[in-house]
């Protein structure tokens, strides 16, 4: 039996996906939003947690460090992720956290499916229809700091919450600030945001 975790925001799409997957004899299925996704994962200690990439709360940053922590007699869960290969910069967090499954959502269901059972084995599983998404991943300027402190941004974060939230202090966001609208070739943050919300990073 696989215990699965599925973390989906919009509570219609998780309740149908999580029940579609019940009808699945070796999969045991628990749901549940990223709010309360992390304290979930730690007390089911699930064998694959199956994520959205896009998150409602803290800014839409996918906690995905939070959910593959290991526990003191456990294995950390494996992590498959839902992607869209417009949103790259989704796709490179996703790399970063050490996601094995990426499932196209605009696919077949029955690729969540395969894929969960490959992960379960600790088998890559990738959709192929992401190709580009992770070619434009690969040439990202940006890095994941840089990317989190322009996500917050994009919110309409103050300079100070960007620091609260990240623990940094706000020379140092503003050194980030700085080297994105370089490195984006943008006249100032607002055309640092357009741009990258444009490419798909944010």
């Amino acid at each position: 039996m696989i215990r699965v975790l599925l973390v989906h925001d919009e509570c219609l799409v998780r309740s149908v996906l999580a029940q579609w997957l019940r009808g699945e004899p070796d999969l045991r299925v628990e749901d549940a939003p990223w709010r309360s996704a992390p304290g979930r994962a730690r007390s089911l200690w699930p064998d694959v947690c199956a994520v959205d990439l896009e998150c409602a709360d803290a800014y839409g940053i996918a906690p995905l460090g939070d959910l593959c922590s290991r526990g003191p007699d456990a294995a950390p869960p494996r992590l498959l992720v839902l992607a869209s290969a417009n949103r790259p910069g989704l796709l490179r967090r996703a790399i970063e956290a050490g996601a094995l499954g990426y499932v196209d959502k605009e696919g077949s269901p029955d690729h969540l499916v395969r894929g969960i059972r490959r992960v379960a084995q600790g088998e890559r599983f990738v959709d192929d229809s992401l190709g580009f998404g992770f070619l434009k991943a690969a040439d990202m300027p940006l890095t994941r700091r840089e990317l989190s402190v322009l996500s917050l941004a994009a919110e309409g974060a103050s300079v100070a919450e960007i620091a609260g939230s990240l623990h940094l202090s706000h020379g140092t966001v503003r050194n980030y600030m700085a080297a994105i609208t370089r490195k984006t070739g943008a006249r100032n943050r607002i055309d640092a945001i357009r741009i990258s919300q444009g490419e798909g990073w944010l």
